[in-house]
């Protein structure tokens, strides 16, 4: 059984809009909010997993104003001063960089770990595991630590993180460097290395870590973030928080904070990686939760439907979203379909990836409705 860690604050980014899953993610209810893997939301699963180590009252969540109602009737163990809507927003540098100027205040102790709020992750029990893992290294000095999961194919979409030497003669690496997300031929070779991890987006750090690290490196953004939350509790925090907040950069923790700190060398920097095998996927688009789902549920004929009731005929490697229809399918494949009140998206799973573009016309074109 999971025991609770002292001083781990879990700091949940849910403000994603998720356009790739278009017609079903919504400004009002993004990706995050959406049951894509079972019954639970990817954020209702995201904390789940998350509470054996850490009470609910040590969660933060950071989201939007369209989201925010809908984030708290989905967390109703949080606290509503626990879930803090973002007037403008700035990426996820400023926004974790908040958690840790607010948490100081209260615990100087205080081990940040921020998550995505729209992963899915397989393993539950050794999650936690490696987790406590990097939570041990985090809270012991100035050290930053990412969840580096093994890649298992040459995905562009991704991340990476090169790793250097082994630390304290364990599986836990030194980091090298982080790069963005390669082309074809680059992502092909971090594969055949060896040494290259899929950058999760999770990290563990202690807040005065995350703090100074924003005060070296986003020394403007971090004054703004400190006047913030010294007003946190009072009344002057709302009107405080929307003034400022669109005055910091608009950056992500990767570009602010961990590129540049990873340029002073794998025993400057202080960045380990910890090997993360807990089965994760980031489900980032209409082909992924294909796959993922094939994966477990493995249908003789390769479609996925979710529909009243269904006929195939020649068809296969087809994902097929209608609820209370009947869906016929006759002599198609490989194409994602999936129907709301209002919107109709027809794809190939190979396009998949550029449904974000649909969602920007529809912005282009003030279609507010539809998005």
């Amino acid at each position: 059984m999971a025991k609770k860690i002292p001083h781990f604050y879990p700091v949940i980014l849910a403000g994603g809009r998720g356009t790739r899953f278009w017609p079903l993610s919504r400004k009002r209810r993004a990706k995050q909010l959406l049951a894509l893997d079972g019954k639970r939301t990817m954020i209702r699963q995201t904390v789940a997993r998350l509470l054996p180590v850490a009470p609910a009252r040590h969660f933060w969540v950071i989201t939007n104003e369209d989201l925010k109602r809908e984030v708290t009737r989905q967390l109703p163990r949080l606290d509503k001063r626990q879930i803090v809507a973002e007037p403008a927003g700035r990426n996820t540098a400023p926004a974790i960089g908040l958690a840790a100027f607010l948490l100081l205040r209260s615990d100087p102790d205080a081990v940040i770990g921020m998550f995505p709020s729209d992963h899915v992750i397989s393993n539950e029990k050794r999650y936690r595991q490696v987790l406590e893992k990097g939570l041990e290294i985090a809270a012991a000095g100035e050290n930053i630590v990412v969840l580096g999961i093994p890649p298992t194919r040459a995905e562009t979409g991704y991340g990476y993180i090169e790793a250097g030497s082994r630390f304290d003669g364990g599986d836990v690496l030194r980091v090298r460097r982080f790069t963005e997300k390669p082309d074809a031929e680059r992502a092909a070779g971090f594969l055949a290395a060896g040494n290259y991890f899929w950058n999760s987006g999770m990290f563990l750090w202690s807040a005065s870590t995350l703090a100074n690290a924003l005060c070296e490196h986003l020394p403007g953004t971090a004054s703004v973030l400190e006047q913030i939350a010294a007003t946190f509790g009072t009344r002057k925090f709302g009107a405080t928080f929307r003034k400022l907040y669109p005055k910091c950069e608009n950056i992500s923790i990767d570009y602010a904070v961990l590129e540049p700190r990873s340029a002073k060398g794998e025993q400057g920097s202080r960045i380990f990686c910890v090997p993360a095998d807990f089965g994760w996927n980031d489900l980032g688009s209409w082909t992924a939760l294909y796959e993922h789902h094939v994966s477990k549920r493995q249908p003789p004929d390769g479609n996925l439907v979710c529909a009243e009731s269904r006929f195939a005929l020649d068809s296969d490697g087809n994902y097929i979203h209608a609820p209370g229809k009947f869906v016929a399918a006759v002599g198609v494949h490989n194409l994602v379909v999936v129907e709301t009140g209002d919107a109709l998206l027809i794809t190939t799973r190979e396009r998949a990836q550029d449904v974000g573009k649909v969602v920007k016309y529809l912005d282009e074109k003030k279609l507010h409705k539809l998005v």
